[in-house]
């Protein structure tokens, strides 16, 4: 029944649905960050890239959904559209699941802005290039939450026949794209943290 009626007021209301589960999103994070939910284990720097690592796989493999969901769609294919929609959205609690106990009991690596690089060619470049899109991944993550979980909510509660009346294909488009560039700017920046250059370790 309590299932039922959340629902019901999904369907009825998506956007205020959509802003209640970003919120609580957002605060959970910045909860985790600030260091007031005692949830997390110490994981120490050894848990912190085991988790990046996992992290890393997660976000590839959805990249991947949500380009098959975007072409699918494109060709009228909207039982797989939604099925890969479906999964992505799994994959990125699945990150949550993962990436709050690495900063809530861990810590974070930090690119070192440090001179031991410089006979790299362009390193001049390399070192700004990484924050910029460091800087455009995190904006892109904060920004797309309101209009990846709106454009899911509508697509869960209602039906194919009844989306073509909603903005559901106008905010996905902008909520998929977002989101991909996003997950692309994270998977580099961490190839680049991880697998290229040296990193500190800053601990929770």
């Amino acid at each position: 029944m309590a299932t039922a009626t959340v629902q019901r007021r999904a369907r009825n209301r998506p956007l205020a649905a959509a802003m209640v589960l970003t919120a609580l999103g957002y605060a959970l994070v910045i909860g985790t960050f600030a260091g007031v939910v005692p949830l997390y284990p110490d994981i120490g720097e050894p848990g912190v890239d085991l988790l990046s690592h996992a992290i890393a796989i997660v976000n590839t493999v959805t990249t991947v959904s949500l380009v098959l969901g975007w072409y699918w769609i494109r060709k009228g294919e909207v039982g797989k559209h939604r099925n890969a929609m479906v999964l992505s959205f799994a994959l990125i609690v699945l990150f949550l699941l993962l990436y709050l106990p690495k900063v809530g009991g861990g810590g974070e690596k930090h690119f070192v802005l440090a001179s031991q690089y410089a006979w790299v060619p362009l390193w001049d470049w390399i070192q700004p290039a990484y924050l910029i899109m460091l800087a455009i991944h995190i904006v892109l993550s904060v920004l797309a939450v309101p209009l990846v979980l709106y454009a899911i909510v509508l697509g869960l509660t209602h039906t194919p026949t009844e989306l073509a009346e909603t903005s559901h294909a106008r905010v996905g488009q902008i909520a998929a794209g977002s989101w991909i560039l996003s997950l692309v700017l994270g998977v580099v920046t961490y190839v680049m943290l991880n697998h290229l250059y040296a990193a500190e370790f800053a601990p929770a």
